[in-house]
């Protein structure tokens, strides 16, 4: 079976590989002739555990090819997955003009039938317009082609993306024909073959799906921020209150954990599409927009902390900052609470010193040299006034706080991810705040 991926960022990248992992004869697509170039010789563009190996191995064993050009491919391939870029205009909605573009193209050149599947994550309604541009195509050369197009939202969790594409708890799959629902079986059985898990909708149902699901995940976080916040100012611990709440079936233990703000290519750009859509329909989604209000007040938090230990005044303090990347596991800084974090420091006229295992280079692209790039932990936090942690990566989780309160000119560590033992960090000497205790804990 051949397939085509066009977009060869976070999704199109996973999928062409896990889907070469198993068979399948897939060639990846992107206009960035450059990407292309260091693809084919083996240089992967973003960090993923597990992908660099993955990508080398299919390459290596020719199930895996790069081309600029997907008409290299379209006539051989059953398939052509769309995992190009919906980035948010400016009023918040999701650009589709990607999308429809490669529709087009695939209008353009077909030869015979095959399944557009639409991988992005796009608003309901989309199919819509994709089956439109493509038929448009076909008019305009005279053409009667079969095709179908489908919905296929992806769910992968940065960090453990390949994982999930491989052993996934659910596929989803919109269709309007038993065609293309055949098609799309052959295709994800082996990745299910104990266990089929694949639920097949109408297509308007998997493209909602995908933002239901992310604004739903979104919502615990900032109902758990919103209440980690009021259980400092009460006098309560949220990691017990926490584990209570989780304890209850209905609600389960996943996504309540407190911390400064979620971020990523995902929930924050779904959240605002799933409210634009909503206002399209004359509809308001109240409860999304405290989520995201609530979400944009977090990412200053652990900053407030340190601007209320300091008395407010900021001005030619030195601070460390551990994390960068929105997450552990990942180099992606999109919507990252430490870029929030970094603009209000150097607004306060802070001197600004920053380690991150594998993002430090996304930093220095996006906001270059505004602040400075440490060796490690221990030279981040050399001669620094406070410590903040931004990110849970596991290199942070146990380091010799000996050394770190040595290193350190005032001992104040601020931790935006509850990673540590406040008892723990009060014997070893530290001012310590965390999200949702008492100062006091």
């Amino acid at each position: 079976m051949k397939v085509a991926i066009v977009g060869t960022g976070y999704v199109g990248l996973v999928t062409g590989a896990c889907f070469a992992e198993v068979g399948v004869d897939v060639t990846c697509v992107d206009i960035d002739a450059a990407k292309i170039e260091k693809l084919e010789q083996g240089i992967i563009p973003i960090y993923e555990p597990g992908l660099e190996e993955i990508v080398l191995r299919n390459v290596r064993e020719g199930r895996l090819h790069f081309t600029t050009r997907l008409t290299d491919c379209l006539a051989e391939s059953e398939a052509v997955f769309s995992a190009v870029g919906t980035p948010p205009d400016e009023d918040g909605s999701a650009d589709l003009s990607y999308v429809l573009e490669v529709a087009r193209e695939v209008g353009r050149n077909m030869q015979r039938y095959v399944v557009l599947v639409t991988k992005s994550t796009v608003p309901v309604g989309t199919a819509r317009k994709v089956r439109q541009a493509i038929q448009e195509e076909l008019d305009k050369r005279g053409e009667q082609i079969e095709f179908d197009v489908a919905s296929n939202p992806e769910f992968l969790k940065e960090g453990s993306a390949v994982k999930d594409f491989l052993s996934p708890d659910r596929v989803v799959v919109g269709v309007e024909s038993e065609r293309a629902k055949q098609l799309m079986t052959r295709l994800y059985r082996p990745f299910m073959m104990n266990n089929f898990r694949v639920i097949f909708t109408d297509i308007p149902s998997a493209e909602m799906i995908k933002y239901a699901a992310n604004s739903m995940l979104a919502t615990r976080i900032s109902f758990m921020n919103d209440i980690a916040n009021l259980c400092e100012l009460v006098g309560a611990d949220v990691n017990m209150v926490r584990k209570g709440i989780g304890a209850d079936t209905r609600i389960g233990s996943k996504f309540l954990y407190p911390g400064c703000g979620y971020g990523g290519s995902c929930f924050p750009k779904d959240v605002k599409a799933l409210i634009r859509t909503a206002e399209k329909a004359d509809y308001d989604m109240r409860v999304l927009r405290a989520v995201e209000d609530v979400n944009q007040r977090q990412k200053e938090i652990v900053f407030d902390k340190l601007a209320r230990h300091y008395g407010g005044d900021l001005k030619g303090k030195t601070v460390a900052v551990w994390g960068l990347a929105f997450k552990a596991e990942t180099d992606d800084m999109r919507e990252a609470t430490s870029l929030v974090t970094i603009a209000k420091l150097l607004d306060a006229g802070c001197r600004v010193r920053v380690f991150d295992p594998v993002a430090m280079d996304e930093c220095r692209r996006r906001i270059g040299d505004s602040v400075e790039y440490a060796r490690d932990i221990y030279d981040c936090a050399l001669d620094a006034d406070a410590l903040l942690v931004l990110t849970e990566w596991k290199q942070f989780r146990l380091p010799s706080w000996e050394v770190v309160h040595r290193s350190m000119r005032q001992p104040v560590v601020i931790d935006g991810r509850n990673i540590y033992s406040p008892d723990d960090m009060h014997d070893y000497g530290f001012a310590y705040s965390c999200i949702g205790r008492p100062e006091s804990a």
